[in-house]
């Protein structure tokens, strides 16, 4: 898939169609849906600018309480998002662009657009979802960076959220392997979320990955945009794995979003018993299927995959084998430290700011 953005190449006319896009984009009050909707039923969404709230309120069918429509700001506001694109470190894609991820577009709550940092993912090969919880044990973090550097070893991109946890270990996973990794962000891309995980966000970059949100690049994390950036994970995937995940845990929410799409959903192994599996082994109990390797992935679409996988099929060789035995006794060492620490160093340990690109 090639990388060319609506700015650059719709000339003016499509410069005009972009900020108004920006700008509804921008509406925090209305839903995807609705936002979706009416780029459905205005072919120009400027159109919707001149809207009155009540008319605005009839087209989407419900009352809007307390909300402020203020066009004029918002259309003010995409001029920012423009100064952005025209840096070109960003770029974005339009609901109906050709390049727009087709398997996401096929959502009814599909974003009406996605900035996207680095290289878009190849559309006719798919990917793979990896979550889990951001507190693993030993065994989760392991699962997860051998089964993404299976996975990428095999030529399969994997998708997840670059948080803490099992998210970060998939990716860093991924990159061990051949295939690039593709990173959904909750929050604008002119940031990552969070901080601990800004060098890896940079070295998918590096590796001809992706980082993709749905929001203006400026858009600080908030809490309940994260749960919403979990159906585009699934949504750009064909199969989604949780690794581990405790009850309440947010993977929950992307395991939900991926059975609603009609995704195949998976549950690692190493996530069937244990304090942190609660909600994962909830989902075995519902009937998700159990794998502990991407083969059983690869054979349960019906693909034929070499047994054992052999050395060219990893791509990556010997550095890759070794990059992997090097975070596997990391991860035992950062382990055995947790054990040890007490809870004050725990809570200094903890990370809740983001960094700026």
């Amino acid at each position: 898939m090639g990388n060319s953005s609506p700015l650059n190449t719709h000339g003016d006319a499509g410069r005009g169609f972009l900020h108004s896009c920006l700008a509804l984009a921008r509406v925090s009050f209305l839903r995807t849906v609705e936002k979706r909707l009416l780029v459905d039923v205005f072919p120009d969404p400027l159109t919707v600018f001149s809207l009155s709230k009540e008319d605005l309120a009839s087209l989407v069918g419900r009352r809007i309480p307390r909300a402020e429509w203020e066009p004029s700001r918002y259309l003010r506001e995409a001029e920012k998002d423009i100064e952005i694109l025209d840096r070109g470190t960003i770029k974005v894609l339009l609901l109906h662009d050709e390049q727009y991820p087709p398997q996401l577009r096929e959502l009814c709550d599909a974003p009406i657009l996605l900035f996207y940092r680095g290289r878009l993912p190849d559309p006719t090969k798919p990917l793979v979802g990896v979550v889990g919880t951001r507190r693993p044990t030993g065994a989760g973090r392991a699962a997860a960076l051998r089964l993404g550097r299976e996975l990428s070893s095999l030529g399969l991109g994997v998708v997840s959220g670059l948080a803490r946890g099992i998210d970060a270990e998939a990716h860093r996973g991924c990159l061990m392997g051949s295939a690039p990794a593709v990173a959904v962000l909750g929050n604008g891309l002119n940031s990552i979320y969070p901080r601990s995980s800004v060098e890896l966000g940079r070295e998918i970059l590096r590796r001809g990955g992706t980082l993709v949100s749905e929001y203006s690049p400026d858009t600080p994390p908030r809490k309940y945009q994260f749960p919403a950036r979990n159906r585009i994970i699934s949504g750009l995937s064909r199969s989604v794995v949780v690794i581990q995940a405790p009850e309440r845990s947010g993977a929950l929410i992307t395991a939900d979003h991926a059975l609603n799409q009609g995704r195949d959903l998976f549950v690692h192994r190493v996530g069937v018993t244990g304090v942190a599996s609660g909600g994962s082994a909830d989902l075995v109990n519902d009937g998700a299927e159990v794998i502990s390797s991407g083969r059983e992935i690869l054979s349960n679409w019906g693909w034929s995959v070499p047994q054992p996988i052999d050395s060219e099929i990893y791509a990556a060789g010997e550095d890759s084998q070794r990059d992997t035995g090097k975070r596997l006794a990391e991860l035992l060492e950062l382990e055995l430290a947790n054990r040890t620490a007490s809870p004050e160093a725990k809570d200094r340990g903890k990370d809740t700011r983001g960094s700026r690109m």
